[in-house]
């Protein structure tokens, strides 16, 4: 979407605006206000002509336009229909320079999380990936992880589903005794970055959400928002995760408390794989900037990376 039509949008989320004043907001003539007024309502907005001005009576469900309207955020949107992999487009840009973009599509082709495992990722989801420009170094790109994750089930609970959080990137819903998950899964979290130790040039978030997704579309151990409670407004949801994630990035210091009052892992026996062994106990804690602490027979013990299995209870 071109910078007019964003201004324009921004004029429009508060209230109604004569030609004659978005021309003069814009610096550009009021037949050049009309042609983009006009764009717009080829993307699906109603904009209607008052007599205080154009108004906007009803947005688009989804897109790079209407996810932007009246987000409360910094972020700027690009949406396609269907993508190989929302977080290699992510990084193109990242390379490129962009910061602050997110990449949104309605359906990926290559979708994958954590170790390259595959995602599917069929139309009605909410797939995105925010590059991110953090002030923050490398070490502390863990806390930005956690922050997606609260960002998610943000989103999740205030559509009434009860989501929680498996540590490290999982967001759940339902309490499944029976699996290595503890709950079926309705969201991963992968995350990126390039940088050095004192610092991370961009950092990518990808956010792989099952929204409107059918049961029989789900692969086994996974559920949708609708699925839990009906069909959802995707860019409600997604606005909603976007400004969170904003929210806690800018306030570090308050992600980790936050992802303790949504966990599901804290409390129970764990098992982690970490790749050279495993641990095996009680998971206690998240500590900063995103270690889980392990009570264990010979101690506690500090992970900082790896795949976490809720083990059964005894």
């Amino acid at each position: 979407m071109n910078e007019t039509r964003r201004t324009l949008l921004s004029a429009f989320a508060t209230g109604p605006a004569t030609g004659p004043e978005l021309a003069a907001e814009l610096g550009v003539s009021r037949a050049a206000v009309w042609k983009q007024v006009d764009a717009l309502r080829e993307a699906g907005f109603e904009i209607e002509s008052t007599p205080d001005g154009y108004a906007v009576t009803s947005v688009p469900a989804y897109g790079a336009a209407a996810i932007e309207y009246e987000l409360d955020a910094p972020y700027t949107v690009e949406y396609h229909d269907s993508i190989g992999s929302t977080n290699d487009r992510a990084r193109e840009l990242a390379v490129d320079g962009d910061r602050d973009i997110v990449v949104v599509a309605d359906e990926q082709t290559g979708g994958r999380g954590r170790l390259e495992r595959s995602w599917d990722s069929p139309p009605g989801g909410i797939w995105a990936s925010a590059v991110l420009d953090p002030s923050l170094p490398a070490a502390h790109v863990p806390l930005v992880t956690l922050a997606a994750g609260v960002a998610v089930v943000d989103a999740c609970r205030a559509v009434g589903v009860e989501a929680t959080l498996k540590w490290p990137n999982d967001v759940l819903v339902g309490d499944d005794p029976d699996s290595d998950r503890g709950g079926q899964k309705l969201a991963g979290i992968l995350t990126e970055m390039e940088g050095e130790a004192d610092r991370v040039s961009w950092l990518l978030v990808g956010i792989g959400l099952n929204a409107n997704i059918a049961r029989e579309a789900l692969p086994d151990g996974a559920a949708s928002l609708q699925e839990q409670g009906g069909d959802v407004d995707r860019r409600a949801v997604l606005q909603t995760i976007l400004e969170s994630l904003s929210t806690l990035v800018a306030a570090p210091d308050t992600i980790i408390e936050q992802w303790r009052a949504y966990s599901s892992t804290l409390g129970r026996a764990v098992r982690v794989d970490t790749g050279r062994e495993q641990i095996e106990g009680r998971a206690v804690d998240v500590q900063f900037p995103g270690a889980l602490v392990v009570d264990t027979d010979s101690g506690e013990e500090v992970v900082h990376a790896g795949d976490c299995e809720h083990l059964r209870p005894v």
